[in-house]
């Protein structure tokens, strides 16, 4: 019979923030598959649990995801971590589970701390949702294509940015989003715990260290345009000299409504 895989929640940074039945299930497991064996050791030596590690991070997710198969094949009951917060959050672990799934072994999950979740609570920002996107890629067109489907969104977008890059992915999306406010939270649950706020376009972070998420309001739709009929509107952007082509794009851009509604009511025009 095989064994289980257990994704098992890690602290974020405040070793307090363990829950007991991550605890019981590390303790109870065959092996434990982590992203580096150094850094999990300190973790578990804390705890005082002794236990074989493997083996598991990004890079080589699958040729390690089939050792780690192997031994639930066998019978073995592993438990995955990553360095902290939940497996599958930004953090490998989602290729294992499905290879998991393809042999049919169970599954199941033992939550902890995540940065997405603690930052959105800290941020004091009460419209609705969030939709998280995890590290913004390195090149300038690879973060356009994976922002744009979202862009004209009325929820939260959330972002992980390391020190070096917090500043650069502030100024890239103030280019890309415009002027909206945006909420900094750095090293959460550690001694330097921080939460900053401002609006992009006008705000970086000083000697950066630590951490950050990084969460931008949602696109507004309060404008007094959107107070307008669709006709009215599609007339006031149709004034300032557009085609219409870019009259009935504008327009259902800004008021969040698919071209086609816009587009219909161009035709009676």
């Amino acid at each position: 019979m095989a064994g289980v895989l257990y994704l098992v929640g890690t602290p974020i940074g405040n070793m307090g923030d363990i829950t007991l039945r991550a605890i019981e299930t590390l303790k109870m497991v065959d092996v434990i598959a982590c992203e580096d064996t150094r850094h999990s050791s300190v973790l578990l030596q804390k705890l005082e649990i002794k236990k074989p590690l493997v083996s598991y991070y990004l890079h080589k997710e699958r040729q390690s995801g089939q050792k780690i198969i192997d031994m639930l094949l066998e019978g073995k009951n592993v438990a995955l971590i990553t360095d902290a917060g939940m497996p599958c959050i930004s953090d490998p672990g989602a290729i294992l589970v499905q290879m998991a799934q393809e042999n049919e072994i169970e599954c199941t999950v033992v939550p902890g701390a995540t940065a997405v979740t603690s930052a959105m609570a800290l941020s004091g920002i009460t419209r609705r949702g969030f939709c998280f996107l995890g590290f913004l890629p390195e090149k300038n067109i690879d973060k356009e294509n994976l922002i744009s489907p979202y862009k004209n969104i009325d929820v939260q977008l959330v972002f992980y940015c390391s020190p070096h890059n917090i500043n650069d992915d502030l100024s890239f999306l103030y280019n890309l989003l415009g002027e909206r406010n945006v909420v900094v939270v750095k090293e959460i649950t550690k001694m330097f715990e921080k939460v900053q706020k401002g609006v992009l376009g006008s705000f970086c972070i000083e000697e950066p260290r630590g951490e950050f998420v990084v969460i931008v309001e949602g696109k507004d739709f309060t404008s007094d345009l959107c107070n307008l009929s669709v006709e009215e509107h599609l007339q006031h952007n149709l004034a300032k000299g557009l085609s219409k082509k870019d009259a009935i794009k504008l327009t259902a851009s800004e008021r969040n409504v698919p071209k086609d509604v816009v587009y219909k009511v161009a035709m009676l025009l």
